[in-house]
């Protein structure tokens, strides 16, 4: 069901704060989003970026900042849907990044669970992920 508006705007401010968090290379306002609870879990776009927990979310923001000169993201599109406590989005993003000194921008995909726990809405659940870049349009599956 479609957040209503106060909804949406509380669930996109932490969404805002994890951007903002993450691209300030700031870990107290990136874990500040996300709930402390032993299985908290978020998936990356790497192959072995399964974390759980909140110490291993830490180190991977940490081994993506130590592997990278600058990180940022915007979000292009957001779907906010919730009932009750609980929070669901799937956003659209381009992930601008330097590494090495090489520029790359990259659309990434969104998905986390958030939950209001008092007035503050947390992430217990969030994946990101790259669209199959070797898939065309109208294909259902990559080349």
């Amino acid at each position: 069901m479609k957040a209503d508006a106060m909804t949406e705007m509380a669930v996109k401010a932490v969404l805002n704060k994890v951007a903002e968090g993450y691209s300030r290379r700031n870990m107290d306002i990136l874990k500040a989003c996300f709930a402390q609870d032993p299985d908290v879990v978020m998936y990356g776009t790497g192959a072995d970026e399964r974390r759980i927990g909140l110490a291993e979310i830490q180190a991977q923001a940490e081994r993506d900042w130590s592997q990278s000169d600058s990180a940022s993201m915007k979000y292009t599109w957001t779907s906010v849907s919730a009932s009750g406590p609980l929070a669901w989005v799937a956003a659209d993003a381009i992930f601008d990044a330097k590494v090495d000194g090489q520029a790359m921008s990259l659309p990434v995909r969104i998905t986390c669970v958030m939950e209001k726990r008092g007035a503050n809405w947390l992430i217990v659940q969030a994946h990101f992920s790259f669209p199959a870049m070797d898939q065309a349009e109208g294909e259902s599956f990559p080349a």
